[in-house]
């Protein structure tokens, strides 16, 4: 491929931060990176405590562990989604409730929301698609009405906003991703970020494998053991160097994909409005994170014409996520399968263009002239 789809992030200062690590010979996690880590997504996003680890999917799972479920519990999740907002929750014996999305920004639609809550409901998971936030107002009022808990999925939202306020903030949990498509990466690596600070002595415990060990360390108990359910969730202190020299490119990375994300707007609308395609949508109250760009074409047959036509051109674009709803495991486990309608139509239409940090001007501007050529 002339143009790769991603190519992973990276600022110059990786190699020298990993190679401290080895000369330091604390190769397993919690160390000064994990740390460092640990305090820039808290200074970034305003939550009360970071657990750095090893992919958001952990996070997930640290989520699921947190909120005590019991098999027949409900977790509404968009069906729009990733899979891992479902199996974190599955594994601990609940039942997903897949929730439809709106059309302009592919979030979940709170307005249709209370139409999947039951008395069974335990929490209500978001993905602040794309980099874009979900109506977190609404939201917020639809949670407190039925007495659940909020998860963000903030995967594509690290340094986005809602009415000026950190994605990531706003649910009792959220979670991170730091895997190599991301805006900060590691390879491979998460983050779960707590709000509630009743929540953190026992995160603390879940996160280093069941155990009071952190308290040991602080000189609070005489020695640790297995005290509740846990795994092994934190990363490797080699990828924690990697990831921190990336968060502390914090304000850099995110200018050069803004130029990135706005260059793709403004060099494809006029061709956008002239064949009934939609670029992606940021509403008034939403500072945009810029992970990705996006074409909404007018039909599934039209993607996949320009999808071919860009990779004979030597671009490599994608779809995105197949709804869950509608997956061989979403029929087989979900409460509801097939009332989704608006994520089925975005899921046919989504076409995802090259975007990552290392893009040129020059392969930017062959990709919007490869796309703009084409008619439908």
């Amino acid at each position: 491929m002339k143009v790769p789809f991603y190519r992973p992030t990276v600022v110059g200062g990786e190699s020298e931060a990993i190679e401290t690590v080895l000369r330091n010979g604390q190769l397993g996690g919690g160390g000064h990176y994990t740390q460092r880590a640990q305090a820039i997504l808290t200074a970034a996003t305003g939550c009360r405590r970071a657990f750095l680890t090893t992919s958001c999917t952990s996070a997930l799972e640290m989520s699921a562990l947190l909120l005590e479920l019991e098999p027949g519990d409900e977790v509404v999740i968009p069906s729009f989604c990733f899979v891992s907002a479902a199996n974190a929750f599955v594994l601990r014996g609940a039942k997903p409730v897949f929730a439809d999305i709106r059309s302009d920004t592919l979030n979940i639609d709170e307005q249709k929301l209370p139409e999947v809550i039951s008395e069974r409901t335990r929490a209500i998971v978001v993905m602040h698609y794309a980099g874009v936030g979900c109506a977190m107002d609404h939201l917020e009022k639809i949670r407190q009405s039925a007495s659940v808990s909020l998860i963000e999925d903030n995967a594509h939202g690290l340094l986005g906003s809602f009415e000026g306020k950190a994605l990531g903030s706003f649910g009792r949990f959220a979670t991170q991703s730091f895997h190599q498509t991301k805006n900060f990466t590691c390879g491979e690596g998460g983050a779960l970020l707590l709000n509630e600070p009743a929540d953190i002595a026992r995160a603390e415990v879940i996160w280093e494998k069941g155990t009071n060990r952190l308290q040991f360390m602080r000189g609070q108990v005489e020695k640790y053991s297995w005290v509740d359910l846990g795994s092994s969730f934190l990363p490797a202190e080699v990828l924690a160097a990697h990831l921190v020299t990336q968060l502390e490119a914090q304000d850099q990375i995110q200018a050069v994909r803004r130029r990135i994300w706005e260059r793709y707007a403004t060099g494809l609308a006029s061709w956008a409005d002239e064949n009934g395609i939609r670029l992606p949508v940021i509403p008034p109250a939403c500072g945009s994170a810029y992970h990705l760009f996006y074409l909404l074409m007018p039909s599934t047959p039209a993607r996949e014409v320009l999808m071919e036509r860009l990779a004979e051109a030597g671009i490599q674009a994608t779809f995105h996520y197949v709804p869950l709803h509608s997956s061989p495991m979403g029929k087989y486990l979900g409460k509801n399968r097939s009332d989704c309608p608006v994520a089925e139509e975005m899921s046919g239409r989504v076409l995802r263009l090259p975007f990552y940090n290392a893009l040129t001007e020059d392969e930017q501007d062959y990709v919007i002239e490869a796309v703009v050529g084409n008619r439908f």
